[in-house]
Formats: structure tokens, sequence, C-alpha cells
């Protein structure tokens, strides 16, 4: 049993895998204040609540882009486990050629996205990943990473706008009956829910008209599945992409 952590800017993805069979996945909020044993108890928590025995695990592993938190969800791991994680990073091998400017600027999320994407579809592909940022990476017929685009994620355009503006409130997220809201919380939906995919959809086409040929899609993260109902584009939701996509990265280095 392999435990995978993911940590992001809002959320933390945690899953456990045997092989290539996924045993569970939950997300908790990233919290800069808390501590190692704080997050410890969280995660022992999670393990008891599938009926898992933490001490069990074989293996960890931790892709993360808050170098702050890292060395705190390692810790906790090591707590709750009893084994030090694998960090991807700089000396661990994806299995994945990065052809980009400066490769160590890749996030090691999105280098656990492909590494799952290359496994379970037949590139070339789209890679699209929604959390605190909407991630576009595109993996050509050569398996290469190719680079991507990077623009605001749906919440954090959203809470841009509310500070930004003295009467706009802060709305719950779910798309309205019409695009052509009534009131000003309807219109805000609409802006954000169907804003967003239609982005999603130009982002696509741009990247389809670049590469010359209609391309798979897949979407991950968080919000995902709220935005890609509403686009028009056909694009295929993998939830567990990174989780899978961390299991497979450590077996890669498994010694």
């Amino acid at each position: 049993m392999i435990f995978a952590v993911d940590m992001g800017n809002s959320n933390i993805v945690l899953g456990c895998l045997e092989g290539k069979k996924l045993i569970f996945e939950e997300r908790l909020a990233t919290n800069m204040g808390k501590t190692s044993l704080e997050y410890a108890i969280m995660f022992k928590n999670l393990f008891e609540l599938y009926g898992k025995i933490p001490t069990e695990v074989e293996g960890c592993i931790i892709s993360s882009v808050v170098p702050q938190l890292t060395d705190t969800i390692a810790e906790a791991v090591k707590k709750v486990c009893g084994k030090s994680p694998m960090i991807v990073g700089p000396g661990v091998k994806s299995g994945i050629n990065i052809v980009i400017d400066n490769p160590a600027q890749l996030g090691a999320d999105l280098i656990a996205g492909a590494v799952a994407a290359v496994d379970e579809y037949e590139p070339p592909f789209i890679i699209i990943d929604m959390g605190t940022a909407t991630t576009f990476s595109y993996v050509n017929e050569k398996k290469q990473f190719m680079g991507g685009a990077i623009m605001p994620g749906v919440v954090t355009a959203l809470n841009s706008l509310v500070s930004g503006t003295s009467q706009l409130i802060r709305i719950s997220l779910e798309a309205p009956k019409k695009v052509i809201g009534s009131n000003t919380i309807d219109s805000m939906k609409s802006g954000t829910i169907y804003g967003s995919a239609a982005m999603i959809d130009g982002m696509i086409e741009r990247i389809e008209e670049e590469m010359g040929r209609e391309l798979l899609t897949i979407a991950t993260g968080g919000l995902a599945k709220l935005v890609v109902p509403y686009c028009k584009k056909k694009i295929t939701v993998d939830d567990s992409l990174l989780v899978k996509g961390l299991g497979l990265i450590y077996e890669k280095n498994r010694k």
C-alpha cells in the first residue's frame, strides 16, 4: 500500500493505492498555521475512516507546490506511517521527457498528472488541472511534456472580483439556470461558471489550432466537476490523476 500526498495552495489531496487500485482519495484544506502533529492527527483519522492501518503502508510520496509546508507534511507522514516520504523533485525519475526552457521550474503536481495520463491515455493530449490556478499542459505523441498555459483558477478569479469591488458579495459556486442573469448573484454565478467554461473551450481550440489537430483533453483537480459539464468541448474528467501519477512515480523510484 502506497500513501500519496499532493500538496497544493488551496487543498492537500491524500490517497492510498494498492498497485494501480485506488483505495481512497480525499481533500483537506491547506493551512499554513497547522503543525506537523495536527496534520498527523488528520491523516491518522483518514486512515481510520477507511479502515486502513497506516503502519501497513509500504511507502509514501509527496508532491508539493508549497515549499514552506513540505517539511511539515513530510514529518506528519512519518509520524503516522513510520516512513520518510519520497519528495518529487530533482533526481526523482518520472519517465516523462520534459521539453521546456527550464524543466526544474515545472510543478511536481503537473509532472504527476502527466505521468498518470501517459499511463492511461494515448498521447497527444491536453491535461487541465483546475485548482488555485487552472493549468493547461500539452504532451505530444512522443510522450514529451512540451509546456502549456496558466490562468487564474475559478475561485481565485472570483475572490479577486469580490475583493476588488465594493458592491459585489461572496457567492456559492453553482451554475444559474440562464447565462443572462436577472440579478447580481446569478450574473456573478454565470460569469464564474459559464465564463470559466468558455475560457477553457477557447484555450483548447487555440491549442488544437496550434497543434493542427483535435486533441484528447483530460481534466482533473477539485473544480473540474464543477465547470467541465458546461464546456462545449469533449473533456474527460479524471479526479484521481495526480494520486495515480504519484503512485507510478514511487514505483519507478522504488529501491
